[in-house]
């Protein structure tokens, strides 16, 4: 079957024409087999969101030799506290995550064009995935809970890679999931559900290359002193980590510096140190011991780097490296268990405190 995938980021929206077959493997029925023909249309620098109409035609131009889809699926974006699974795409929905900014323009995207395609619409894992355990979310200070946003589309269908090169489905694993690159999260996963996480960006996650990483609170009200808080936020998740301690950011850079740069050297051992005891946390998550760890995101390139939590945490379970990213494959994968009959859609509807 054929699937238009529609991946909006920070500086262009990444398009794929999926083709997705059933898996050859009885007892993973789960484990598709998908190939991407790929494509990527620009998208104007902030400030100012795009034009979803604009950018509707500019897809359906660049796209237009691929072959007829039976399905549109998009990165969905702040939907409320929901379920890890395939949504649907309702007009009700599109005009909910419109108000995410650009991190919903995946949801309205994939209406417009599905509307012109005349197939159904969805979107897969959307960031607002919250599947904590009800323990995870509590904290010492009354009214404040935790809501944690990690890379929830990569790390799902890196753990689910991962628990079939253990010989399972993600279903019936345990596996923690360290997503290593400009932002980081490390997340525990029983049976298929996100049981816990770090977090990313300011909220936490080990340091990465413009990530801060876990500050003390006193430190942390000393770096905000009177500033404002966007100013302070942007520095924590945008300024800090490998930038600030080196002056780049580049990690195959960085990697081509280790060698000779003390700063580098250092940094790196932080992030080891940082990601090992993210890990080791999530692990403690678990009820049991984890049938895998998995390093995904860039830094899982850097060969010594990951060398370096290899040789600290295999003792727990076999590490499994799934470079990169690997979000254009979750989403087509995500809807293809959906169209192949394999997972039910999840229908959408607002949160509770919204409709009251």
């Amino acid at each position: 079957m054929i699937v238009h995938v529609v991946n909006p980021g920070s500086s262009s929206v990444k398009l794929a024409c999926a083709d997705i077959q059933p898996s050859e493997n009885a007892a993973l029925p789960g484990q598709l087999r998908v190939s991407l023909e790929r494509a990527e249309v620009p998208l104007a620098a902030p400030p100012g969101d795009p034009d979803p109409a604009a950018l509707t035609a500019a897809i359906l131009e660049l796209t237009a030799n691929w072959p007829v889809p039976e399905a549109i699926v998009a990165r969905g974006g702040w939907l409320g506290r929901v379920a890890a699974g395939t949504y649907r795409v309702t007009p009700e929905l599109a005009e909910y995550a419109a108000g995410d900014g650009r991190d919903g323009l995946g949801s309205v995207l994939a209406l417009h064009l599905a509307g012109v395609r005349r197939v159904p619409a969805f979107v897969v894992d959307p960031q607002s995935v919250q599947e904590l355990l009800p323990e995870a979310r509590v904290t010492g200070v009354q009214g404040m809970d935790r809501e944690a946003r990690f890379h929830a589309l990569n790390a799902r269908v890196v753990a689910r890679r991962a628990a079939y090169e253990v010989g399972k489905r993600l279903q019936d694993a345990r596996v923690v999931v360290a997503h290593l690159g400009a932002t980081t999260s490390v997340t525990a996963f029983d049976g298929g559900r996100a049981i816990d996480t770090t977090g990313t960006g300011p909220d936490g996650g080990p340091l990465g290359a413009l990530q801060a990483g876990p500050l003390p609170t006193t430190a942390l009200l000393r770096l905000a002193g009177d500033r404002p808080r966007a100013e302070v936020l942007r520095q924590l998740s945008a300024e800090s980590g490998f930038l600030a301690l080196t002056g780049s950011a580049n990690l195959r850079d960085l990697e081509a510096r280790e060698a000779t740069d003390p700063a580098v050297q250092s940094a790196l051992g932080a992030f080891v140190h940082q990601a090992c005891k993210a890990i080791g946390e999530q692990c403690a998550a678990l009820p049991a011991r984890p049938d895998a760890l998995a390093l995904t995101g860039g830094a899982a390139r850097w060969e010594a780097l990951v060398d370096r939590i290899e040789r600290r945490l295999s003792w727990i379970a076999p590490v499994i490296i799934v470079p990169g990213e690997l979000e254009l494959e979750a989403l087509a994968e995500g809807v293809g268990r959906v169209l192949l009959g394999l997972e039910a859609p999840r229908e959408w509807a607002p949160p509770a405190a919204e409709t009251a």
